[in-house]
């Protein structure tokens, strides 16, 4: 007997999120691996990301917000590497891999495809018992930034500190961290915000029906990156990002669980 549509997509996309998290546990156990690895387990991840929402809408929708995610924060970073504007001048590494155009590691559009993705998908966990509220769309559009944000205060001290992916350089403010200055998470909203107001649209289901079961897969992947991030800074010592990313971790599945339950 065939199988459907919907299961294929499915199978698709546990099998991707299955992978992601083997590479994440094979890179996490063998640290000397983990430079090699990264660039697979960020292609894993965005890959998880998009098939988890193409269960639920049309392939073509998800595919071009998922472009658009990537273009605009891929943008964004190679437009700071060159002014320092949006998120401080930052210089990227050798270690980061090949970069496109010469200026952007081919990694970065494709983080923020999952943190874009997967920020909105553990909004609408945590919204779900608002989600007929009038100004919904909005709420969500910012919690999504905000978690956005989160996100990249736990890759932060990985990315910087850890991996040595890219090097922040000393800006007039003198708040840091982990060498990334007060600018690099105000960058961080103001992109995600961009961004999303670009592809939300395509992110709506258009033919509404019986509401749906909550979505774990992108909790999943949210909660499962933060966790990756922490283990370097761990092995490093940096026990302020690991306590930051124990409280999000925290907050996060308490408030995701909560809501899915409504």
């Amino acid at each position: 007997m065939p199988l459907s549509t919907a299961k294929v997509k499915t199978a698709l996309h546990w099998t991707l999120t299955a992978a992601a998290g083997g590479t994440a546990a094979a890179a996490m156990v063998s640290p000397e691996l983990s430079a090699k690895l990264d660039g697979l387990l960020i292609a894993l991840a965005a890959a998880a990301s998009v098939t988890a929402l193409t269960r639920q809408l049309p392939v073509e929708s998800v595919l071009f917000a998922a472009f658009v995610a990537a273009l605009i924060g891929g943008a964004a970073h190679g437009l700071s590497a060159r002014t320092g504007i949006p998120f401080g001048p930052l210089i990227f590494s050798e270690t980061a891999g090949p970069k496109l155009f010469n200026i952007v590691p081919w990694t970065l559009p494709l983080l923020w495809v999952v943190a874009i993705f997967n920020s909105r998908g553990v909004g609408r966990l945590i919204l779900r018992p608002w989600r007929k509220v009038k100004n919904y769309g909005l709420w969500l559009i910012g919690l999504t930034a905000v978690l956005a944000v989160a996100f990249d205060l736990a890759l932060e001290p990985f990315a910087a500190r850890v991996q040595h992916l890219w090097i922040w350089q000393p800006t007039k403010i003198a708040v840091t961290w982990h060498g990334a200055s007060p600018l690099v998470p105000l960058g961080w909203l103001a992109v995600s915000l961009i961004i999303l107001a670009f592809v939300m649209p395509y992110l709506i289901k258009k033919q509404p029906g019986k509401s749906s079961a909550p979505d774990f897969a992108p909790l999943a992947l949210w909660l499962g990156a933060v966790v990756f991030f922490a283990v370097g800074p761990a092995q490093a010592g940096l026990w302020s990002a690991v306590a930051v990313d124990a409280v999000l971790v925290v907050l996060v599945t308490v408030f995701s669980i909560r809501g899915a339950r409504w």
